[in-house]
């Protein structure tokens, strides 16, 4: 009914629960979202948001804890953005609606209750983010920590902790997952020499490996001083016990150890 909708001329916003229920709906969503407006040679535009909660939350155990980065952003078609903090939210779900394309966001059930700090910039009715830019959200020198959604906030953590340690973290929020803004990886990685991604999907074929495969192929591949690491949720179903959830998913712990492994620590 909502891709029609959106054939129909209008734009409308249609909420999953959880994006593990998209599932069941993922033949519109790629066969006739993200592909009419290929096939009908950019005759039918399909204005259309898909947005809901992705990844793991607290307790919900294998069914409701997967990550869709990966599975949507394999698709040609369709917009994906997985904010962060306030700021993403707001900008990236306007750009959305006045996008011509389908886009799905990504949300996090845990950045629901957290709090951030909105500019007045980003309060204006204006303001919008675009997608494929990524946000350098901490400034470093040594290394590059690439992330998206609630493991960003894992990522500035672990800079914090190594930051004691003397060792500086570049942390980079992707927002946009496709299109994905490897131009600003590219120029961080120019600088601290060494990039580690952080996500909570599962490994195989995950927006880490894509990263990694962008950077070997591209031009920065020699600046590397050892290879790219990636920190990912464990390669099975998440656990519905609690001990066993958080050792299935990446903590903040890991991101040091990781860190340390690529500097040679």
């Amino acid at each position: 009914m909502a891709v029609g909708a959106a054939m129909a001329g209008l734009r409308p916003i249609c909420e999953f629960m959880s994006f593990n229920f998209s599932m069941q709906a993922a033949d519109h969503i790629i066969n006739s979202g993200a592909k009419t407006y290929y096939m009908s040679g950019g005759m039918l535009p399909i204005p259309i948001v898909f947005r809901g909660i992705n990844g793991a939350s607290d307790g919900v155990a294998a069914q409701h804890s997967q990550c869709y980065a990966a599975w949507y952003g394999h698709c040609p078609g369709l917009k994906v953005v997985s904010p962060w903090s306030s700021e993403d939210a707001r900008g990236l779900l306007k750009a959305a609606v006045r996008d011509e394309n389908p886009v799905i966001i990504l949300e996090n059930e845990m950045l629901y209750g957290v709090g951030f700090e909105l500019s007045e910039e980003a309060q204006s009715k204006d303001f919008v983010v675009p997608f494929g830019k990524a946000k350098i959200e901490k400034q470093g020198s040594h290394i590059t920590l690439v992330s998206h959604s609630l493991m960003v906030g894992k990522c500035l953590e672990a800079a914090a902790v190594l930051a004691k340690e003397g060792i500086e973290c570049e942390v980079i929020n992707l927002r946009s997952i496709r299109p994905l803004d490897i131009a600003t990886i590219e120029q961080s990685v120019i600088k601290t020499n060494h990039l580690v991604t952080v996500e909570g999907g599962w490994p195989m074929f995950g927006v880490g490996a894509e990263i990694s495969a962008q950077i070997m192929e591209g031009p920065v591949f020699n600046h590397l001083d050892s290879p790219v690491y990636r920190v990912t949720g464990a390669d099975l179903p998440v656990p519905y016990a609690k001990n066993l959830e958080e050792c299935s998913l990446p903590q903040i712990q890991d991101i040091t150890f990781v860190v340390k492994k690529s500097l040679g620590i």
